[in-house]
C-alpha cells in the first residue's frame, strides 16, 4: 500500500475505538496473508554493554557509569548451542559499537557460528561501521544487519545524538547494508524526545521507500544516568498503532513484537502480534549479564523473558492461536494487490 492512500494523521490521532480495531485487524488480516498464523523466534545475545557513543536516550552510553562486561567467542558459541538445543534457528549478536570487538574477532565468531550451525541465520545489530568492515562480515557469513535509523528527520537526529554522530553517516550505512546483501532492519523509538507527528510520518515515508526486511520499533522508555532520565515513556497505543501502519506499509515486513512493549505492559507483546507484528526476540545471554545490558529503566531480563522459557512462550502463542515453528524465519519477497 502507498503511503499517500493511508490517512496517516487520522489513524494515528483518532478517538474512535473502532477505527483503531479495524486497523488493527486489516493488519493481522494482511500478516496472515503474507506469513500464515507463524511467530518467528530469535535468539537474541547482548554481548557487548561498552560502547564509544554517547547517545543521550541510551543507557549504556559512554558516560552512564555501570558495570561492564564482553561476551568472550565461548560464551557466545555456548549461547547459541543453548538456542540450538531449544529450537532457534536465528542468532542476533547485539551490543553497543565496542572497539573491542574488531573485524578480525567478529569475523572468527561469525564464521564459527556458521561452521558449527549451518542451518542458523546470524543476525548483528552492532552500530554503525565502516562499508568495508560491513562487507567483511558479510563475507565471514553474517545473514542480516539491524540498525535503527532513530529518526529519519535530521534535525531531530542531532536532538537525539552528540555533535560527532552523524545522521547522514547512519543513513549511509542502512545503504551500504542493502547493497552488500544483508537482510535490513531498521526502525526508530516511538515517543522519543522533541518527536512530533511530523518526524513520525517522516520516518514512515523513508521506511516505505527504502523497503527493509525488518523494522523494529518500541516505546522509548527512559534510562538512568542519561540527559532524557526524566521523560515519559512513549505511548504503547501510538507504537500498536504504527506497528499496524507499517504492515499495510510493508506486507512483507518482518514486524518484531519488542521487548521494550513487554516491558511497559504485561501482554505488550501479544498485543503487537495482533496488531500485525511477527517476529519475537527472546534473551539467550548469559544470566549473570542479562539485568547489565540495561538500555532503558526495568528491561526485561529474566524469567518470561529469558528463553529458557520458550516453552512457556510458544503456549502463550498457541493460546492466541499462533505456532513458533523451528524456523530462520526468513524475510519474504512478496508482491499483493492492494
Amino acid at each position: 500500500m502507498n503511503i499517500s492512500s493511508l490517512d496517516i494523521d487520522y489513524l494515528l490521532t483518532t478517538s474512535d475505538p473502532t477505527a483503531v480495531d479495524n486497523l488493527f485487524a486489516e493488519a493481522a488480516a494482511l500478516r496472515n496473508r503474507v506469513y500464515g498464523r507463524t511467530i518467528f523466534l530469535r535468539g537474541l545475545i547482548e554481548i557487548s554493554n561498552h560502547c564509544r557513543n554517547n547517545c543521550l536516550y541510551c543507557g549504556i552510553r559512554r558516560d552512564v557509569k555501570t558495570q561492564r562486561y564482553r561476551l568472550s567467542k565461548e560464551q557466545i558459541l555456548d549461547c547459541c548451542q543453548t538456542g540450538h538445543n531449544l529450537g532457534f534457528r536465528t542468532f542476533v549478536l547485539q551490543g553497543g559499537e565496542d572497539a573491542w570487538f574488531t573485524d578480525e574477532v567478529l569475523c572468527d565468531i561469525v564464521a564459527d557460528i556458521k561452521h558449527r550451525f549451518p542451518d542458523c541465520a546470524v543476525t548483528l545489530s552492532l552500530g554503525e561501521r565502516g562499508r568495508d568492515s560491513f562487507r567483511r562480515l558479510r563475507e565471514a557469513g553474517a545473514d542480516r544487519y539491524l540498525l535503527r535509523h532513530e529518526t529519519a528527520d535530521a534535525s531531530h537526529y542531532a536532538l537525539l545524538h552528540p555533535a560527532e554522530m552523524s545522521f547522514e553517516h547512519r543513513m549511509q550505512c542502512l545503504y551500504d547494508l542493502r547493497d552488500l546483501g544483508y537482510q535490513v532492519g531498521t526502525g526508530f523509538m516511538v515517543g522519543s524526545p522533541f518527536q512530533t507527528l511530523d518526524t513520525l510520518k517522516k520516518d514512515l515515508a523513508f521506511i516505505a521507500e527504502f523497503h527493509p526486511d525488518m523494522v523494529g520499533i518500541g516505546p522509548f522508555i527512559p534510562a538512568d544516568g542519561t540527559p532524557f532520565a526524566n521523560r515519559p515513556a512513549g505511548s504503547i497505543d501510538l507504537t500498536l498503532r504504527l506497528l499496524a501502519i507499517l504492515r499495510l506499509l510493508l506486507p512483507d515486513v518482518l514486524l518484531p513484537a519488542t521487548t521494550a512493549l513487554g516491558t511497559l505492559h504485561p501482554s505488550g507483546r501479544e498485543r503487537a502480534i495482533a496488531a500485525g507484528a511477527n517476529v519475537i526476540m527472546p534473551n539467550l545471554s548469559p544470566q549473570d549479564t542479562r539485568a547489565l545490558y540495561s538500555i532503558y529503566n526495568n528491561k526485561l531480563s529474566t524469567l518470561s523473558e529469558a528463553a529458557e522459557t520458550v516453552a512457556d512462550i510458544r503456549a502463550r502463542l498457541l493460546a492466541i492461536g499462533f505456532d513458533a515453528p523451528i524456523d530462520r524465519g526468513d524475510h519474504k519477497k512478496m508482491k499483493l494487490e492492494n
